[in-house]
């Protein structure tokens, strides 16, 4: 089987928490099974996790509903957290002055391979 029928994705875009915090909980699930990934995320207090799982979980019905893919022999492939566009806001400051807030937002790709 060639990668592009093994492989299944599933995408996220313009998630309003910033990149960083989003990939530090990527890290703990990068190159885990699906199901256990599914336990880590459940279980860490990190507001990602939340979002991740459920990127990963549209990613394991994706390969279930589509390919017919059994959900335990699924493997994280990759998972990329991408930085998205910056909401730009002002805050005011004494004597006049503004000082610029960027709100962040990121997108989030999973992909799963069958193994």
């Amino acid at each position: 089987m060639s990668k592009a029928q093994t492989e299944v994705k599933a995408s996220s875009y313009y998630n309003r928490i910033s990149p960083y915090k989003l990939r530090i909980v990527a890290d703990l699930i990068r190159g885990k099974m699906a199901g256990q990934a599914v336990d880590i995320l459940k279980n860490i207090p990190q507001g990602g996790a939340r979002i991740i799982l459920k990127v990963l979980n549209s990613a394991v019905a994706n390969a279930v509903h589509n390919n017919k893919y059994d959900s335990g022999s699924l493997k994280l492939e990759t998972i990329i957290i991408n930085e998205g566009p910056k909401l730009k806001r002002i805050k005011p400051r004494s004597r006049g002055r503004a000082f610029q807030i960027l709100k962040r937002t990121s997108h989030v790709h999973v992909s799963l391979k069958k193994i």
